[in-house]
């Protein structure tokens, strides 16, 4: 079954290139030229994936991103037009899967929208592998966690973060090491992706985010996942 596309964006010619782009490699698109329009239609929808631009008419794409955020968890990568470090660690912070800067090579978006969908599809294991520590339950083949027995809804890119730091606890990752484990692709050097999103995990899992006790950073090294102290 194909993959759907939701496709938020004001500029009509952009809006083509992708949806053309996009069918030809076997997804179904659907396309909004407003941030109202593209909040309906990913409410009514539910897109496997959306593409969403920042800069909109009527309800800018931080504002949908926000919105979404509060009750789905479908990859999300942004489009923006701007260089501004600031633009892009804002949309990270409001729970982006991903983002890229216009102009963009049709290749490399194409390749992002792959990714995201592959990490998204292992959301559909039936088979059940549970790891308990301490008051977190993380099954990681459902993409569920729970702390306390309440449920976390986290990002399909906080997930593959904290699954990947799970299954590999207690060794230590670089941020480059984890741009090319858990993103899978090359950021050129956009280590900042990494602390966004380790800081929105332990904002979610930790009871002190300031003194964590799940991820910790080793100064100058990486990320690394214990529960112990600070090696």
């Amino acid at each position: 079954m194909s993959n759907r596309i939701l496709i938020i964006d004001d500029e009509k010619p952009i809006v083509e290139i992708l949806k053309y782009n996009l069918e030809k490699n076997g997804f179904i698109t659907f396309e909004a030229y407003d941030g109202e329009e593209g909040l309906k239609y990913a409410q009514e929808k539910n897109p496997d994936l959306i593409l969403l631009d920042v800069m909109l008419p009527k309800m800018d794409g931080f504002t949908v991103l926000r919105i979404i955020r509060q009750t789905m968890t479908t990859p999300i990568l942004m489009l923006t037009a701007k260089e501004e470090e600031v633009d892009k660690v804002l949309g990270l912070e409001l729970g982006a899967d991903d983002y890229i800067t216009k102009p963009f090579s049709m290749r490399e978006l194409i390749a992002r929208v792959k990714a995201n969908l592959r990490r998204s599809s292992l959301n559909g294991d039936s088979m059940s592998n549970m790891i308990h520590i301490n008051n977190l339950n993380i099954d990681l083949s459902k993409y569920k966690v729970d702390k306390d027995g309440k449920p976390i809804e986290l990002t399909s890119r906080e997930f593959d973060l904290l699954k990947f730091l799970v299954t590999n606890k207690g060794l230590i990752f670089s941020r480059e090491m984890l741009l090319e484990k858990v993103w899978g692709y090359e950021y050129f050097g956009d280590v900042r992706t990494v602390d966004v999103t380790v800081r929105r995990l332990r904002e979610k899992i930790e009871d002190d985010p300031a003194n964590p006790k799940y991820i910790h950073t080793k100064r100058g090294v990486g990320y690394y996942f214990s529960e112990e102290s600070e090696l």
